[in-house]
């Protein structure tokens, strides 16, 4: 029988290269979105802004944000796609939640 619905989590690293107004308002943008497609949406800004492990399009420091939400299954490769197309996304990871 196929899942119905699953736990995400993804993991993105926002780029710093506009400021912190613009990135702070693709977060929203991009919370918004997935509570328009799943349930149980929450978004941990606990990580922050750090030094990454090694330049991303010539930056050196990037914003992370976990997402966490329930949806189906074709959801989150529609979301991971939209990530990679944005120019304020350096580097997302969606992966389900056991």
């Amino acid at each position: 029988m196929a899942k119905v619905s699953a736990k995400y989590e993804v993991m993105v690293v926002f780029s710093l290269r506009n400021g912190e107004e613009p990135m702070k308002a693709l977060i929203e943008k991009f919370r918004q979105r997935i509570e328009r497609h799943a349930e149980a949406v929450e978004v941990n800004e606990d990580w922050g802004k750090r030094k990454l492990a090694y330049p991303i399009e010539d930056e050196t420091e990037g914003y992370y944000v976990i997402y966490t939400f329930e949806s189906k299954p074709d959801y989150p490769a529609d979301l991971s796609r939209r990530l990679n197309l944005n120019d304020g996304v350096l580097r997302s990871l969606v992966t389900v939640i056991e």
